[in-house]
């Protein structure tokens, strides 16, 4: 693991790099996204009530920007077409997207080192779990597993090659026991 990456909150001076940072990453290193929507979601995300401007990060390596990532309030639906449960343990997961890596330095460990520093800021934030949805190989190296596991699930609406790319993680084990619902993305349009 490297541990030459320094991770910090974004500010408002870092928005401009972070939007250029996404478009190379998404449209460089995905085959469905040129990164305009991925960067209509982070807007989205920093406008919402779910929004937690001390878990939104960029990461630097020798003092420039290397990627950015962001964890935000997530409330599970208790049902599959998005009513969402409104007790205090949905409060208690956060939902970890988007994940930017610069593209001149794709596949070099920076996204491991970025997102392993922030699962323990959201650790020592005091939130149960984690939920994502993305390459499974890479997410389960670092903690993640098939959010069945745990009694959260995806929904019908959710476009996913295949069921293991919808992840979840404990902060702390047993910390997701008495939790259960779906993920439905309707709080954003851009999701």
């Amino acid at each position: 693991m490297r541990n030459d990456i320094l991770i910090r909150q974004e500010t408002h001076k870092d928005y401009k790099e972070i939007i250029s940072l996404i478009l190379r990453s998404f449209s460089e290193g995905t085959d469905y996204s040129d990164g305009t929507d991925i960067i209509a979601l982070v807007e989205e995300i920093r406008d919402s009530e779910y929004y937690i401007p001390e878990l939104s990060f960029v990461a630097e390596l020798d003092g420039k920007l290397v990627g950015h990532f962001l964890f935000s309030r997530f409330p599970l639906s208790s049902t599959p077409n998005g009513v969402h449960i409104d007790d205090r343990e949905e409060k208690n997961i956060v939902m970890l997207a988007p994940v930017a890596v610069h593209a001149d330095h794709f596949h070099q460990g920076i996204g491991s080192a970025m997102l392993t520093q922030g699962i323990e800021k959201v650790r020592n934030a005091g939130y149960k779990g984690i939920t994502v949805e993305g390459d499974y190989h890479f997410y389960n190296r670092i903690g993640f597993k098939t959010s069945s596991k745990f009694n959260i699930y995806p929904t019908s609406g959710i476009p996913m090659k295949e069921p293991r790319c919808m992840m979840c993680q404990e902060t702390y084990e047993g910390a997701l026991k008495n939790i259960k619902g779906y993920i439905v993305y309707d709080m954003y349009f851009n999701a």
